[in-house]
């Protein structure tokens, strides 16, 4: 398989996208158990979302890259990766083997979009059936293998109707988004003559690549309303989590916060990709005095790395707190400082993000200018969207400070979303020098129109949890 490296541009993608963020599904419901709507709501924005993404953003990305025809098969709980992308929200997963098939009929014409097996999900497909012979079932296969063979026979018309010059499959070397045809689908496929490499039909095989990657990685602008709600609710969670209404100073470990927010999550019927975390520095403390859950206690700075999963989207943020101690109002001027040194790699980076940069582009000026301004820290930012640890560019990670190969080379496109993540280290004063690293992580948009944003906000200042004098002098 040969690999190929498309033209690239972005005007395409931005045909017929409004740039302006457009409103998110209307939210009637307004319980505050569920503040960001009914399933029904979300299901109602999912499908239009995802009928934007194959009508604005496929074709696009199939012109860029000069593909005919992609085809995407896949069997029952052996999705896919590119799968959450390109069905319906009411579609959890493949059925026996499912078959998508698009095909740049050219100009106006636009993409055909075929499911071979599958469903319309909501008229968005033309579902093709096979049809098994009585006089096949009496030839003693069983109707699963029947019906697994049917289905390479319906790709072997379509292909032979069609007749694409260039076919792209999702086999990747360096994205396992990319990559997600197995091997026994691949040799069902190389099993019919129309794609051998020596068969009737000498169609170019190619990876989908960037393709399958950047359509995964490119959202709506309709999503952004959304994603700012999640971002919005992130945060509420975490001030409520860092907060007396959570934590007690000297009672409270630091996993009763991470439960804490595990069961919030739940409470609002939302779900997550990761296990949150919660974390303790104190003055004159080490990891080995602190251990894995140490009991907090006043005058500890606390750091948590959390997010939400809803309508097949994701947040990631991490956010400082401060447990007051007896007679303080306020964080320790040299942590307020630590905290504004990581406010201002934020800008470095964010400043940084374009339209076209690869994200070791991004790192490399990023760490220049971090370096200049004398600031101790680390860069591991990485898109977000679909998946947490999303489709699209790195930009570094912990352990990779001078590039990520291959990963890293995956340049921006526009409607793209990041987690912007990394940390700074600074000196404390007030702890006697003591080095205190901040950790934060936000949210962003790149949207159509280049333009970088907060998904919500970015923390300026510390979560305060406040002792008990101060909470009842209110």
């Amino acid at each position: 398989m040969r690999r190929v490296v498309p033209r690239f541009t972005f005007v395409a993608l931005l045909v017929a996208a409004p740039l302006a963020a457009q409103p998110g599904p209307h939210l009637a419901n307004a319980d505050p158990r569920r503040p960001l709507g009914t399933q029904r709501e979300w299901a109602t924005a999912q499908q239009e979302w995802l009928r934007l993404r194959m009508e604005r953003t496929l074709p696009a990305l199939m012109r860029r890259d000069s593909v005919d025809m992609w085809i995407v098969p896949m069997r029952e709980y052996n999705e896919d990766p590119v799968f959450s992308s390109i069905v319906s929200p009411t579609t959890f997963a493949a059925r026996r083997r499912t078959i998508y098939v698009f095909h740049d009929r050219g100009g106006e014409k636009g993409v055909e979009r075929l499911a071979l097996g599958g469903t319309s999900q909501g008229g968005l497909y033309t579902a093709v059936r096979s049809q098994i012979a009585a006089t096949n079932v009496s030839s003693g296969s069983t109707t699963a293998e029947l019906w697994g063979s049917a289905q390479w026979d319906v790709l072997t018309k379509v292909i032979r109707d069609r007749k694409p010059k260039r076919i792209a499959l999702d086999i990747d070397t360096t994205f396992a988004f990319a990559d997600g045809l197995t091997l026994g689908e691949y040799t069902g496929m190389l099993s019919r003559e129309v794609l051998k490499p020596d068969g009737e039909w000498r169609a170019q095989i190619t990876s989908a690549g960037r393709l399958a990657v950047d359509l995964i990685a490119i959202r709506q602008p309709e999503e952004e309303a959304t994603f700012d709600r999640m971002n919005r609710l992130t945060w509420d969670i975490i001030a409520e989590a860092f907060s007396t209404k959570v934590i007690t100073p000297g009672v409270t470990r630091t996993s009763d916060v991470v439960w804490f927010m595990r069961q919030r999550m739940a409470d609002y019927g939302l779900t997550t990709w990761f296990q949150p975390s919660v974390d303790v520095q104190r003055k004159g403390g080490t990891d080995a005095v602190l251990g894995d859950d140490p009991i907090i206690q006043k005058g500890d700075v606390l750091h948590c790395d959390f997010g939400i999963t809803a309508m097949r989207l994701n947040t990631d943020t991490q956010h400082m707190g401060y447990v007051l101690r007896d007679g303080e109002t306020d964080v320790p001027a040299g942590l307020k400082a630590a905290l504004g040194n990581a406010n201002r790699l934020q800008d470095i980076v964010t400043s940084e993000i374009k339209v076209g940069r690869s994200g070791n582009d991004v790192l490399k000026s990023s760490r220049a200018r971090m370096t200049a301004d004398s600031i101790d820290g680390t860069i591991y930012s990485h898109p977000i969207g679909m998946h947490g640890h999303g489709a699209g560019p790195l930009i570094g990670l912990w352990d990779y400070q001078d590039g990520v190969p291959g990963r890293g080379d995956h340049v921006m496109a526009p409607s793209t979303w990041y987690s912007v993540e990394l940390q700074a280290t600074s000196k404390v004063p007030e702890w006697d020098g003591q080095r205190v690293r901040v950790g934060q992580e936000e949210d962003v948009i790149l949207n159509g129109a280049g333009v970088v944003r907060w998904g919500y906000q970015r923390q300026t200042q510390f979560h305060l949890v406040r002792p008990a004098r101060a909470r009842a002098s209110r």
